[in-house]
């Protein structure tokens, strides 16, 4: 169904080429962005109040761009296996299924190799929840995984491209990043459940997947007309989501309001502590934060801008202004062991309503609890 060496080939094709930097200097990036990784634990741990009995067995890897589409293709390759195999039995069964497969495997490559090296240059880090065992990894793809199936990857190229364009001093800026990316890590190694939950979350979404392909094209074809203003108007406005939202099923609507907002609280939670950490330990963080915020707004060419809109990248950014405020507002009321609550059960995860008002969770969560 995806040809995955192909899409590897495709993206580090395409991917552009990191910032100017000698060997030496490289070296030197690489070593001081794992010390703050490592320096991160201990600061993240001591701000949230989470971990303090966990031992990390999750790895940290500086990798450049094609290293990151690797461990991604790894990745998706993981999580998407259910699915896929769902629609190659599927494909299978139908007249000339196995030479469709082989042409769209390769068209299915091309263009998930074109997505990721158009992402490849934007992610600064990331803790790769669901990165498979070290012995499932396809060739090339950086190797360590923790028990816990987590790892952690710093992008080092874009690091340095973000810290020269907004000017800001590089030791500072690494290690704020460092703080965000090691919050996603405590997140996931504090809290057992949360990894499985997520996980769940994801296959009851691909299990709604509409595996007939002829339903699927209609569904795409449906979108992009509406996407481009050539759809007549209906009693639902598909105007204000993203690709990805309107060639869902309602069932799968409902998942992705769960799911949204989880990453809302995962997003909004690892901002607030890196600035929350950041006074101590980042001097210019104030600087780094607004400079940060200004780039976030001012987006780039109007083509990086419609592909984000496709893509639901909109969304993402969304969710570190809403999570954040969600997050900040709790711990103000009940304070950060109040907080701590909300990785007790899947129960006591913030809905997508409570997102947006704090009060109601700290109601449902904290109220209830005491009466």
């Amino acid at each position: 169904m995806v040809d995955w060496n192909l899409a590897v080939a495709t993206a580090t094709r395409l991917v552009r080429p990191g910032p100017e930097v000698s060997r030496d200097e490289a070296r030197a990036i690489v070593a001081e962005l794992r010390r703050h990784a490592k320096a991160s634990e201990e600061h993240v741990r001591g701000f949230t109040r989470m971990g303090d009995d966990v031992v990390h067995d999750t790895p940290v890897l500086v990798v450049d761009r094609p290293g990151w589409v690797r461990a991604n293709v790894a990745g998706f390759r993981e999580i998407l296996k259910p699915l896929l195999d769902k629609m190659q039995e599927r494909r299978g069964n139908t007249a000339g299924g196995a030479v469709l497969g082989a042409v769209g495997g390769k068209v299915t490559g091309v263009e998930l190799g074109m997505l990721l090296s158009f992402l490849s240059s934007r992610v600064l880090g990331q803790y790769e929840t669901f990165a498979p065992a070290t012995r499932d990894l396809p060739a090339g793809a950086p190797t360590g995984s923790g028990n816990g199936g987590g790892r952690l990857l710093l992008v080092a190229p874009n690091i340095v491209h973000v810290e020269r364009e907004l000017d800001v001093q590089p030791h500072d800026f690494r290690l704020w990043v460092c703080l965000h990316e090691e919050t996603h890590r405590t997140q996931f190694t504090a809290v057992p459940w949360l990894r499985d939950h997520l996980e769940g979350e994801i296959q009851s979404f691909l299990g709604e997947t509409e595996v007939d392909p002829m339903t699927v094209l209609e569904r795409i074809r449906e979108a992009a007309q509406s996407l481009s203003g050539s759809r007549p108007d209906t009693e639902e406005d598909d105007g204000g989501r993203s690709l990805v939202e309107i060639v869902q099923t309602p069932a799968q609507r409902e998942i992705l309001g769960r799911l949204t907002a989880v990453m809302s609280l995962l997003e909004g939670h690892a901002d607030f502590v890196m600035d929350g950490v950041g006074p101590a330990v980042v001097p210019s963080v104030a600087e780094i934060r607004e400079k940060f915020q200004q780039r976030r707004a001012k987006g780039a060419s109007r083509l990086d801008l419609a592909l984000r809109k496709l893509l639901g990248l909109d969304a993402k950014l969304k969710q570190y202004k809403d999570g954040e405020r969600f997050v900040r507002a709790v711990v103000g009321e009940v304070g950060m062991d109040g907080f701590n609550r909300v990785w007790t059960s899947p129960n006591t995860l913030p809905t997508k309503a409570e997102i947006a008002k704090p009060a109601d969770w700290v109601a449902r969560v904290h109220r209830k609890a005491e009466s």
